[in-house]
């Protein structure tokens, strides 16, 4: 008879936000489930297994924490959780497993660890387990602040070794727009207004995720576990920037506390120079942009942007199919009838094409501002490699903001 799997639930989160808090309570009052819990903190001495052990409410004999410190399972310790999971799983005498990720992993990989088989190590996590719910905790009061913040993981020594470059806001964006569960915790240290104009932000980025509101991490076990919610694919297309970009027909509605989105979509080059001004000094109402756009100056390549608070990174994207050999092309389309749907006759896939969402966004002021960035009539009849240009030329790059 073959074994039932696992079902997986896992805690992602920025660091403070309450994922222990959270995982404690769910510990207390989990009706007699069978836990393992796995636990990951950077910090050579994990003090958040030391928090579980005094309040999580373990049993040492029909239960398990395992500690993994000093490293990150999305990276660095990403082969000790494939073998510790693997291990749990075939004792074959836990009901769950619980797995608290350090503040700042991002999901997606640990993720994958649970859904694709690991050549390199000759593990597949999905014949023992399911990963059930991925489960993304905000901290409600001080998410604003870390937004806006400017700051990298390096400056606030988090980051996981030197080379780890990532923003703060980056990485709180990842955490938010890969999930199936969004908690708010820390509710009762916002005032109601605030906490809706927050809740209805939360939405615009992670539509699909159920959203729920906790303080002091008291929620209710059924919540988070055996939810039956996580579903990769559908995961992995969920962030609003996403959906926006999906619809074809995008009609702009004004939503409660201001929060809107629309798509900005022109198929005529921008000037490097006049769009690098644009960047530099971001509309400071604009909490998330993502998109691709054409560069006059790099006709061959799709340039990718994406924004967050006062992070906004720049680069090449990969090649256009119209930049393509007609062999190529001719193939590339006759397998994609999306594209063949959007080709344009003269430049085919080229196109601007940028979702924001934002707080009290002037969508006319904004689009006036980016038509004024792209190529004059005149300008298109010049030889577009003589503009300036200074943008970055590196896979996501960062860009100096003037955010006022």
């Amino acid at each position: 008879m073959s074994q039932q799997k696992i079902p997986v639930t896992v805690l992602s989160g920025y660091l403070g936000a309450g994922k222990t808090t959270i995982l404690n309570h769910v510990l207390n009052n989990r009706g007699g489930l069978r836990a393992a819990v796995i636990v990951n903190d950077l910090s050579e001495v994990n003090i958040d297994a030391g928090l579980i052990k005094d309040g999580g409410g373990l049993s040492r004999t029909n239960e398990q924490l395992v500690e993994m410190s000093n490293g990150c399972i999305c990276c660095t310790l990403r082969e000790d959780l494939l073998r510790e999971v693997e291990r749990l799983a075939k004792e074959n005498r836990f009901d769950y497993i619980l797995i608290e990720s350090t503040g700042v992993g991002e999901p997606i990989p640990v993720a994958q660890t649970f859904t694709y088989i690991d050549e390199e190590h000759g593990i597949d996590l999905s014949r023992f387990c399911r990963l059930d719910t991925m489960v993304t905790v905000v901290d409600a009061y001080r998410f604003w602040h870390d937004y806006s913040s400017g700051e990298s993981l390096l400056e606030r020594n988090q980051a996981v070794g030197e080379e780890d470059t990532r923003d703060v806001v980056d990485l709180l964006i990842d955490q938010i727009e890969f999930c199936d569960v969004l908690i708010l915790n820390k509710t009762d240290l916002v005032e109601e207004s605030a906490l809706q104009e927050l809740e209805q932000v939360m939405r615009k980025l992670q539509p699909r995720a159920k959203l729920i509101r906790t303080a002091r991490g008291m929620i209710e076990p059924h919540e988070i576990l055996n939810t039956g919610l996580f579903n990769f694919e559908e995961a992995s297309a969920s962030a609003g920037w996403m959906k926006e970009m999906q619809q074809s027909h995008h009609i702009p509605e004004t939503e409660e506390y201001g929060i809107t989105s629309f798509v900005y979509e022109r198929i005529r080059p921008f000037h490097p120079g006049r769009l690098l001004d644009w960047l530099s000094d971001w509309p400071a109402e604009v909490v998330r942009a993502k998109g691709m756009m054409w560069l006059a100056t790099r006709n061959q390549m799709a340039q990718n942007i994406s924004q967050a608070g006062p992070s906004i990174q720049f680069g090449p994207a990969g090649y256009w199919i119209a930049a393509l050999p007609e062999e190529e092309q001719a193939q590339l389309l006759g397998e994609d009838e999306e594209l063949q749907k959007q080709w344009d006759a003269k430049v085919g896939d080229r196109i601007n094409k940028i979702v924001f969402i934002g707080i009290d966004m002037d969508r006319e002021h904004i689009v006036t501002e980016l038509d004024a960035c792209l190529l004059t009539e005149e300008e298109m009849k010049l030889d577009w490699s003589l503009f300036t240009d200074d943008l970055p030329n590196m896979p996501a790059e960062q860009i100096e903001m003037a955010l006022s």
